[in-house]
């Protein structure tokens, strides 16, 4: 199925300009599909081309998907999907998806493989997980996943008896901000979506936060909302991002120096008296500590320390006083940066408190309380796995979820006990993890090692089994508990039967449970089913929801702090904890503490990494649609830097990083737009796989120079902005 570069941008257009359907009050597929006749149907449905789970409606023509378009009814789209979304058709009919099962016949990494049927693919990996289950115990399989893949495997990891699972979610972007924010204010900022209220604040203040270049859709929306409003956006970056051209103020900070902005911040709004003192009466504990704690950083301090103008510094401080409570210090996503983010992270949340954000409009709605019961579905109890799992390591504060690099360590030295089997689904570890070479080195040590994916990724192409995942427009998933303002319910549903001879994730993790001899782990008998017993549980009208996409709980909208709407902080003082005595019982810092960062060498740059609005991390550079939009980064550089390098724009170079990791050519970007100590780079591009015949090639894979990471000690979280790189001019 051909589709044109000039119709995916008319797609796009139309979506982005708000077709009629984003203002229609009232959405029913069925209805849709008589009122236009023919062989026509739409199906509403949840994107997986990135994790915001956008309500989507898929279009289907004579039994093939013919376009995309946002489900004027979700709270994550409304309406409106990016580039990203509606190329799901171009995932959909990418030819070198993965097709059927395989299993390797050649020498690990040569791509050598054999096509089998699902019952011979089966019974192979039950016969290989057994063997090694006898011999090491069922503690020795772990898995690495991101993404919906995770769920179904998790529970089958479990049910064999492993508690070693692992999401990069965790240890690589999210988890340390999660940590924080439960540790302080015993709520995530987010869900799927963070609670952020943009299009009704006053001042917004980002952190390195790419809003239009991560393209999260809603949240989008709502800053273009915010920005048209007349909302002052206080932008800390040091490169002139998207967000920071529509910025009140721009603060291009060296990097590594956010955290003392930030407690310099925090001593101008105590000292100036621009915190809600009410709120902080009510709802907080600590304040004298907090503020005996942060006299010593003082905005001629910080100039120095940031090398930012004190006169900014203070202007940006007040101007967030000055709207208290209808601003927001966005809490932001990606935040393993240094190796002491968690502290970082700590300040960001007791700031938003000072100034009163939590439950305030424009500042952070309350969580939504939805009413979803634990469903099981007559599911057995899993039994307490062998031995304790090793995921977490040393880091009192990592969470529910499992570190992945900790994993990769135990699978290398077999300390404390040996992991010879991997399940990798729906990630590619090689991309997503920093110490590529790390990551290869403990795959080589794997005794089996299967992939669940759609796409032959490098990662994928190292397993001893490939068992073919469909897309998310040929599967069911879900049920999705959906918070945002409100609580609510959507699903995936498949647009199209799968393609080829591939499955839902579901199906796959379900027949291994029965094969492994675990049949009561297994699903009764379709996902869909499953599906239905769950929405009656949770008091959802199953078919309403298959025509819609999306159903929300009726008096669940209560996002704002009222006499009868008060917050609760699930804390052990049950309020904001500003200064953390379950910090201080580890022996860490219970108010945040600034630590000094290490500076680039003479004649080196810190390389940042960031996202494309047209891509998603690796997962997406080899869809048609989104490569013609994009097909290689490029590395940004100051303009005085590359004119004293000899460099001009749009040449090849090459990077070298402080371990003599080499990448490129790629071409210069040269611009004013980044401070001359750093450059930067979009991530997921360089692929090795000639099996992505699109995506094998093109630009530099930054995640190869990331051969050095911190790790924080609080959370376990992977700082990977700590790499220094030179350019080598003949590329």
């Amino acid at each position: 199925m051909a589709f044109s570069r000039r119709n995916f941008l008319k797609y796009a257009a139309m979506s982005a300009g708000g077709a009629a359907i984003a203002d229609t009050p009232f959405f029913s597929a069925r209805a849709r599909a008589e009122a236009e006749g023919g062989d026509v149907k739409y199906v509403p449905t949840s994107c997986e081309m990135c994790f915001w789970k956008c309500g989507a409606i898929a279009k289907v023509k004579d039994g093939k998907v013919v376009k995309l378009e946002g489900n004027p009814l979700h709270p994550q789209s409304m309406g409106k999907l990016c580039a990203r979304g509606q190329a799901g058709i171009g995932q959909l009919y990418d030819p070198d998806r993965l097709k059927k099962p395989m299993i390797r016949t050649g020498e690990r990494g040569d791509g050598k493989y054999k096509e089998v049927s699902w019952d011979e693919a089966f019974s192979y990996t039950a016969e290989k997980l057994n063997a090694i289950i006898a011999k090491y115990g069922p503690e020795s399989i772990a898995m690495m996943s991101h993404g919906s893949p995770g769920d179904y495997f998790t529970n089958l990891l479990k049910a064999l008896g492993s508690g070693n699972i692992a999401f990069a979610s965790f240890a690589q972007c999210k988890g340390i901000r999660d940590a924080m924010w439960e540790l302080t204010l015993g709520h995530k900022p987010a869900t799927s979506c963070e609670r952020v209220d943009l299009k009704n604040s006053r001042v917004v203040a980002l952190f390195g936060t790419h809003l239009g270049e991560n393209m999260h859709n809603s949240q989008t929306q709502e800053f273009a909302q915010a920005v048209g409003n007349g909302c002052k956006i206080i932008c800390v970056d040091p490169r002139y991002s998207t967000a920071a051209s529509k910025s009140w103020l721009w603060l291009p900070i060296k990097p590594g120096t956010d955290t003392a902005l930030l407690l310099t911040w925090i001593n101008i709004i105590i000292s100036r008296e621009l915190y809600d003192k009410a709120y902080v009466e009510q709802y907080t504990v600590g304040f004298d500590k907090v503020k005996e704690a942060v006299a010593q950083y003082t905005p001629e301090w910080c100039a120095k320390e940031t090398d930012l103008p004190e006169a900014d510094i203070v202007a940006a401080a007040e101007e967030l006083g000055r709207y208290a409570p209808n601003v927001v210090v966005h809490p932001g996503r990606h935040l393993a940066w240094y190796g002491n983010d968690a502290q970082r992270v700590r300040a960001m949340a007791i700031l938003n408190a000072l100034l009163g954000t939590w439950g305030r409009e424009g500042g952070m709605w309350l969580p939504p309380k939805g009413k979803f019961p634990s469903f099981s579905d007559g599911a057995p109890k899993y039994a307490d796995p062998a031995k304790p799992p090793v995921i977490k390591g040393n880091f009192p504060f990592a969470g529910g979820e499992g570190l992945t690099q900790v994993v990769r360590d135990t699978i290398i030295t077999g300390e404390p006990y040996p992991i010879k089997a991997l399940f990798v689904c729906g990630t590619d570890m090689i991309k997503a993890l920093p110490a590529p070479a790390q990551t290869r080195e403990a795959i080589s040590k794997l005794d089996f090692m299967v992939a669940v994916d759609i796409m032959p990724s490098e990662t994928v192409m190292l397993a001893d089994v490939i068992l073919p995942e469909c897309t998310y427009l040929e599967r069911h998933d879900g049920l999705f508990k959906i918070e945002s303002r409100e609580a609510g319910v959507s699903l995936r549903q498949p647009a199209i039967e799968p393609m080829y001879d591939t499955k839902p994730a579901w199906w796959i993790a379900s027949e291994l449970c029965k094969k492994m001899g675990k049949p009561e782990f297994a699903v009764k008998d379709s996902w869909e089913a499953r599906m239905k017993r769950q929405a009656e549980a949770w008091g959802i009208n199953y078919a309403e929801l298959v025509d819609k996409g999306y159903v929300s709980q009726p008096g669940t909208f209560k996002p704002y702090i009222t006499t009868d709407n008060q917050p609760e902080f699930k804390t052990d003082s049950e309020k904001i904890e500003l200064f953390s005595a379950a910090l201080e019982s580890h022996g860490f810092d219970p108010v945040p503490k600034y630590e000094p960062t290490e500076q680039p060498p003479e004649g080196m740059y810190r390389l940042l990494y960031g996202r494309s609005p047209v891509h998603t991390f690796s997962r997406t550079i080899n869809d048609q649609w989104l490569w013609e939009l994009q097909r290689e980064n490029e590395v940004w550089l100051n303009k005085k830097e590359a004119e004293a390098l000899g460099l001009k724009d749009k040449q090849l170079v090459k990077l070298e990083n402080q371990d003599k990791a080499t990448v490129g050519p790629v071409r210069v970007k040269v611009t004013e737009r980044i401070r001359r100590d750093c450059v930067y780079m979009v991530h997921g591009f360089g692929h090795n796989s000639p099996s992505l015949t699109k995506a094998h090639g093109r630009g530099a894979d930054d995640q190869q120079l990331i051969t050095r990471y911190k790790v924080d000690p609080i959370t376990g979280g992977t700082g990977m902005r700590v790499n220094f790189v030179k350019i080598i001019k003949e590329a």
